[in-house]
């Protein structure tokens, strides 16, 4: 994590794990970036920090932006492929992520990391920590700030954090307090380039064009989340022992767009005039509950009990902020409330049958409620809904000099998000089942290492976006019987020499929908709306889900403490939805980058780290991400696409100093 952490956001510092593909708004991975695990997009990867949920409550997505160099605060991240074991927040429908930062500094620490590069970036991150004061006492702290101008046009982010920990280590006891939080500022870059522009200005941004003249300069978002975690630790004996942690999540924010020739009307306005105007749309939430587990451990066994109850209560509000016509101050067009509860329940048990075999059940019952007071554009729309789901996990584990290999299946369950719910009470979606079956290999030496895993995993009532318009004029998912993703993933590493070792890893997969129908609006030649053409699918891929995705380092190490690595990123083509239309298609790409690592000790300081870092060595036009919009006019398919362009060659360099 050290030797990549220049500025770009986690998705990209996981780049280089197995199954793993990213995509970048501002297009040089600082701002609103994503992840993709075996396909799956981040509102199906459970994300947890210190094992308290981060996924929003309600969209489930994960927004990393939110907390800008949270890396630098992390002692380690767990990547958990597949369902993986019980845990706490959303469902896991293609991977798990825990970031831990409950680290103990026993010695005192200063550090300093700075790095700059193109598109005008800038890092600069303080950490200072006490070490264990009168063996008891530890504080840590953080401060950072990144900023950049983007490789879009005016994608440019202003990103500013803080975290601190103080804690209390007993013999038995321990308490920590974490406080961190980060505020950004990012001009919109989430509507993607159209095909024409991108052939001619790969850094067009339409954000901030319906002003006349120059783009609108405020076309931003502005969010801020503040997380408050409290956790207490009591061992009773060498067996038993208990951990709790209480946690309040603040956040609060909008983003604000200018609208040109807006119906006055629409803003529940007694105005029947047309206008250009401001808006801002508002989030207004706290999210807060309770972890808990009770452990037994011996010899043989190893026995968990624990869960977990949340509450999210939060507002979406609208307000007005300019127009040429008059409007009342700080309007308030509209203003929907929303709460979700979330509890779990789960009971693990580890045993050893002997040194080689092992095996471990795992239980949890999740209930979970929605209540939604209304949705913008269907403000009399109330939604309650209730979940009730079972997920049973088991497997065996046989190690046997220097050998292992596995065996699982797990069952995971999935609530809907909150704009699956905006339909009628008679087209409300389905929760969404997955059953994984999971088979792997390893083998690990002083010299090499090597793996694969074999999955399969089969999807019951999958949402996906099929084109239809529901009863209440929008465009939302629609459940799909049977759907699947199955794969080989293979990892490999190897110390050739002294001075060379090489690291690799690569996924073949097959991903399919086996019956889709998919939905065109139509258009006639005067471009009035006819209504929807139905087309029939069968065994499909699904989107976004590329067949192959490969990655390798290979690192040269000419002086004692100096690294060079040449790191190489494969990703095969992807279909934009679940049609696969090759006029709907993200083409294959391969990028490779360059990474230095130089250390000096005791010059000066402890210690000195120097980074270079240049991406995209090749200057590779290739774009990681797109959406699609087809629609059928006067009888022709027009594809729709919307491109979200990577920068080509671009460099950063980072000087990190340890007192």
């Amino acid at each position: 994590m050290q030797k990549n952490n220049l500025g770009q956001d986690l998705p990209f510092i996981l780049n280089q794990t197995p199954s793993v593909t990213t995509t970048t708004d501002a297009g040089n991975g600082i701002g609103y970036t994503g992840i993709h695990i075996r396909g799956t997009d981040a509102t199906r990867i459970n994300v947890t920090l210190n094992g308290i949920p981060f996924n929003d409550a309600e969209s489930l997505a994960t927004y990393f932006v939110d907390l800008p160099d949270f890396v630098s605060s992390a002692s380690s991240i767990q990547i958990q492929r597949g369902v993986g074991t019980s845990t706490n927040g959303s469902g896991a429908f293609g991977a798990t992520i825990n970031i831990s930062t409950n680290e103990i500094n026993k010695k005192a620490y200063a550090e300093t990391d700075n790095s700059f590069g193109s598109f005008n970036t800038w890092k600069n991150t303080i950490k200072l920590g006490t070490g264990l004061i009168g063996n008891h006492f530890t504080i840590d702290a953080r401060l950072s700030r990144i900023t950049s101008d983007g490789y879009i046009d005016r994608a440019f982010s202003n990103l500013k954090s803080f975290y601190t920990s103080a804690a209390y280590i007993g013999n038995k006891n321990s308490l920590r307090l974490n406080i961190f939080s980060g505020k950004e500022k990012t001009y919109q870059a989430w509507y993607g380039i159209p095909f024409d522009s991108l052939q001619t200005n790969r850094k067009y941004n339409p954000a901030g064009t319906e002003k006349p003249g120059t783009p609108y300069s405020n076309q931003t978002d502005n969010y801020w989340q503040t997380h408050y975690q409290l956790f207490y630790d009591h061992t009773f004996n060498s067996k038993w022992k208990f951990n709790t942690a209480i946690f309040l999540i603040r956040g609060k924010g909008y983003y604000e767009e200018y609208k040109a020739q807006q119906n006055l009307s629409d803003y529940n306005l007694n105005d029947t005039s047309v206008a250009d105007l401001v808006r801002q749309l508002w989030l207004d939430n706290y999210f807060y509950g309770q972890i808990f587990s009770l452990q037994y451990k011996t010899k043989k066994d190893e026995l968990t009990i624990g869960g977990s109850w949340s509450k999210y209560d939060g507002k979406h509000y609208g307000k007005l902020v300019w127009s040429e016509a008059k409007i009342p101050n700080d309007y308030e067009y509209y203003s929907y409330p929303a709460t979700k509860t979330d509890e779990n329940m789960y009971a693990k048990w580890m045993h050893n049958f002997n040194n080689s075999l092992s095996s471990f059940v795992d239980l949890q019952y999740r209930h979970v409620m929605h209540d939604m007071q209304g949705f913008e554009g269907s403000s009399t729309l109330f939604i309650k809904r209730d979940f009730n789901f079972f997920n049973p996990k088991a497997g065996i584990d046989y190690n046997f000099n220097g050998w292992n290999a596995y065996l699982s299946y797990a069952m995971a369950h999935k609530e809907p998000n909150r704009d699956d719910f905006e339909a009628s009470l008679q087209q409300q979606p389905n929760a969404e089942t997955l059953h994984d079956f999971e088979a792997a290999i390893e083998r690990k030496t002083n010299k090499y290492n090597f793996s694969a895993t074999l999955y399969y995993m089969l999807y019951k009532d999958q949402l996906v976006l099929t084109g239809k318009i529901n009863d209440v004029g929008s465009y939302t998912r629609i459940n799909v019987p049977n759907s699947y993703r199955t794969g080989i993933e293979l990892q490999a590493g190897a110390a050739i020499n002294s001075w060379m070792n090489v690291n690799g890893n690569v996924t073949l997969s097959s991903n399919k929908i086996k019956s889709f129908t998919e939905y065109l609006d139509e258009y006639d030649a005067d471009y009035n709306y006819i209504g929807q053409q139905i087309v029939e699918h069968k065994n499909t891929n699904i989107s976004f889900s590329p067949n192959m995705i490969s990655a390798a380092t290979v690192t040269f190490i000419p002086l004692k403490n100096m690294q060079l690595n040449f790191i190489s990123k494969y990703v095969g083509k992807q279909y934009l939805d679940n049609t696969e239309n090759n006029a709907r298609m993200l083409p294959s790409y391969f990028t490779e980058d360059f990474r230095l690592n130089y250390s000096l000790y005791k010059l000066l300081f402890n210690r000195m780290d120097f980074i270079v870092a240049v991406n995209n060595i090749f200057n590779r036009l290739y774009n990681p991400n797109a959406n699609t919009y087809p629609y059928t006019y006067d009888g022709e398919v027009i594809n729709d696409n919307y491109y979200y362009p990577a920068a080509p060659g671009n460099f950063m360099i980072g000087v990190n100093i340890k007192l």
